[in-house]
């Protein structure tokens, strides 16, 4: 019964030591959410003025050719940036981008599209690596505090390819895959295409003003497209981050629950087997009490 009871005891220790370390890992999630909240809502206006600013060159000409707007006829390779974390203790977060890339792979693969996969983050290189997936190009190291620069380097690279045809090795379109911030208790996974441009039309769009090109729409498009495609990637390396801190604040929250739950279960099992031993105590006493009066009795 003794060993039974240090065998409990071990166990008690090694649960609260995980339980200190999840709820640490709980704290510094929570104090860093809000500052990449802070940094996607500041990051919103600049997209959102330059998306209206492209939306207003490409409406505004609709004759225009630019490589960057037309759908190619037979599109060949497309290059697929998928957004995953340098860092665990994050629940199924990167599961869920590599599920979802997997899945546009597949409808890229129906319409006879070879996908090209860029990845930024450790976890995405990984599970890439240890299944031997080639990749294009890879990015590490500032999954949770993006900067500009690091979206304008994976912005050059993407557009170095889709710049080049498909025979020699460039891409026809770009997708990018990456976890959308919704809430602190939800964050979903999204499919983006970022090239050649999509306009979405909505309902609560702003009339678009009149504009005159100088010297031409497509010298415009030139200068704004690559401007737009960072601040999209940028938009999408922000919303990642907050969205992997948010999933690593429930995910610990989630662990010292069930740590502070196995604790109280140990701690009952643990008074179980005082007791018990407490008890078959008091029995032998009793029994060598019983057993001397007896012997005293008979002599």
């Amino acid at each position: 019964m003794g060993a039974q009871l240090r065998a409990v005891r071990r166990r008690i220790a090694t649960v609260k030591s995980t339980a200190k370390i999840t709820r640490a890992q709980e704290l510094i999630a929570s104090s860093r959410i809000l500052k990449a909240q802070q940094r996607l809502r500041a990051a919103a206006p600049y997209a959102r003025e330059l998306t209206a600013a492209v939306e207003a060159v490409v409406s505004r000409s609709s004759s225009i050719r630019h490589p960057l707007t037309t759908q190619p006829e037979h599109p060949s390779r497309a290059a697929v940036l998928i957004l995953t974390s340098d860092r665990g203790f994050c629940g199924g977060y990167n599961a869920t981008v590599i599920r979802e890339a997997a899945g546009l792979a597949a409808l890229l693969g129906e319409r006879g599209v070879e996908p090209v996969t860029y990845v930024s983050g450790r976890k995405g290189i990984a599970w890439h690596r240890f299944r031997e997936r080639p990749m294009a190009a890879q990015w590490s190291g500032f999954s949770d505090t993006p900067s500009s620069a690091d979206a304008a380097a994976i912005t050059s690279a993407l557009l170095e390819s889709f710049g080049r045809n498909a025979s020699e090795g460039g891409v026809d379109e770009i997708y990018v895959v990456h976890t959308e911030f919704v809430s602190m208790l939800t964050q979903r996974p999204a499919v983006r295409r970022l090239l050649p441009l999509e306009i979405a039309e909505r309902e609560d769009r702003r009339a678009i003003p009149v504009y005159d090109f100088e010297p031409s729409p497509e010298k415009v498009l030139d200068a704004l497209l690559p401007w737009y495609v960072e601040s999209r990637v940028f938009h999408a390396l922000l919303d990642s981050a907050a969205a992997e801190i948010a999933a690593r604040r429930r995910a610990m929250k989630s662990a010292t629950d069930n740590a502070n739950e196995l604790l109280e279960a140990l701690t009952r099992e643990a008074n179980k087997a005082r007791q018990a031993e407490i008890t078959q105590e008091i029995s032998e006493i009793v029994g060598g009490a019983n057993a001397l009066a007896e012997t005293i009795s008979g002599s």
